[in-house]
């Protein structure tokens, strides 16, 4: 597992962790996420890629870039 933190602008409200959380989860089951909504920032903990949750985030409609 590789801890990745990416910058999500869009990101604004529990909503948006909801949204966030679920695209992940549904990427992985095992993964770990934490949020810093101040920042706009979510921090994951997963085997996937940093491009397949860069994917996965999109498809939600919260484009995500690494920090």
């Amino acid at each position: 597992m590789s801890e990745i933190t990416y910058t999500v602008p869009d990101m604004s409200c529990g909503h948006c962790t909801g949204v966030i959380a679920k695209a992940i989860q549904e990427l992985d089951q095992a993964a770990s996420v934490n949020f810093d909504m101040h920042h706009h920032m979510v921090q994951v903990t997963t085997t996937q890629t940093e491009q397949a949750v860069i994917h996965a985030l999109t498809r939600a409609g919260y484009p995500a870039t690494l920090v």
